[in-house]
């Protein structure tokens, strides 16, 4: 949070005043990309591939710059603006979704160090690397709001209701989403529950 000197005390204002603020001051809109900037590039770097680093500075330089010029319209009652940011971040990676789809396939028909495909190799040697193909088909086949929603709460680390803000929709609604999109992630890897 920034901070600033008022009567000798150190005052640290929270996302809603930044953006308040910034109204007036636009240069104080930088204290919400200083603050999140690194998380929101994580979250995009880990949506779009290793390989897509460029893609993801992209994706977070727009991110802020959409939130730059909608701030006049933030809920300013909403103290958090992350679920905002992750929210806008989740769009502008939505025009990505086909080529991340495609990388899920892709990464899913890995074989292993020694040529074997996934499902040939002992159960009892799976390791969370050996993993990784099946649980990127599994990603891979699901719809694109169940993968965005999954990603958010498992990746970004949002609860139900910053993830409800984020998407734009009910926090019953990312509950029994979640709760489907799971099971179908642990039919997926052949997992009982």
């Amino acid at each position: 949070m920034s901070a600033a000197a008022v009567g000798g005390m150190r005052v640290v204002a929270g996302d809603a005043a930044v953006i308040r603020e910034s109204w007036e001051v636009p240069e104080r809109f930088s204290v919400l990309f200083d603050r999140y900037s690194r998380e929101i590039h994580r979250y995009a770097a880990r949506r779009l591939g290793a390989d897509a680093v460029a893609l993801a500075d992209d994706v977070t330089a727009e991110t802020f710059l959409v939130a730059f010029r909608k701030r006049g319209r933030y809920d300013l009652r909403r103290e958090d603006a992350r679920p905002w940011l992750y929210g806008i971040a989740a769009n502008l990676i939505a025009k990505h979704r086909r080529t991340e789809t495609r990388r899920l396939r892709a990464l899913a028909r890995v074989t292993g160090p020694d040529g074997e495909a996934f499902e040939e190799r002992s159960v009892a040697r799976i390791d969370a690397r050996e993993l990784q193909p099946r649980l990127a088909a599994a990603l891979a086949g699901l719809k694109a709001r169940e993968r965005e929603l999954f990603l958010l709460v498992a990746w970004a680390e949002l609860s139900y209701e910053d993830a409800a803000v984020a998407l734009g929709i009910p926090v019953g609604t990312v509950r029994s989403r979640l709760s489907r999109t799971r099971a179908k992630i642990r039919r997926a890897l052949g997992e009982s529950r």
